[in-house]
């Protein structure tokens, strides 16, 4: 019997569903904004703060913002275990992807809801 070592980004369904709805995320996101700069005849500061100033709109923003991370995350992790070939090199590259992908969430919540808002 031959043994089959699976190698490279091979997570299956999953993985390809979380791009994919990540992915409708940020385009309706997008929309939004653009509906809004359509809508408004652009984005000036008062617009901004306004739309910042109410909690959906930024809730839908960490929505965004999150969602861009999770795609991240999957986008690197399967370029990491596609051509980064030593384990050890692999590991590290995932671990450093992780603390910044947390450190970027961290940040956009700080932004969203922090002492100065």
């Amino acid at each position: 019997m031959v043994a089959r070592t699976i190698v490279g980004a091979h997570y299956g369904w999953k993985d390809w569903l979380a791009q994919r709805v990540t992915a409708v995320l940020m385009a309706l996101y997008t929309a939004l904004l653009l509906g809004i700069a359509l809508f408004e005849g652009g984005i000036d500061h008062a617009t901004w703060m306004a739309l910042f100033a109410h909690p959906v709109f930024r809730s839908a923003t960490l929505l965004f913002g999150l969602a861009l991370l999770w795609h991240a995350w999957i986008g690197m992790r399967d370029i990491w275990m596609d051509y980064i070939k030593p384990a050890g090199l692999r590991l590290t590259l995932e671990v450093l992807t992780v603390i910044v992908l947390v450190a970027y969430a961290a940040w956009l919540v700080e932004v969203l809801w922090g002492p100065g808002r």
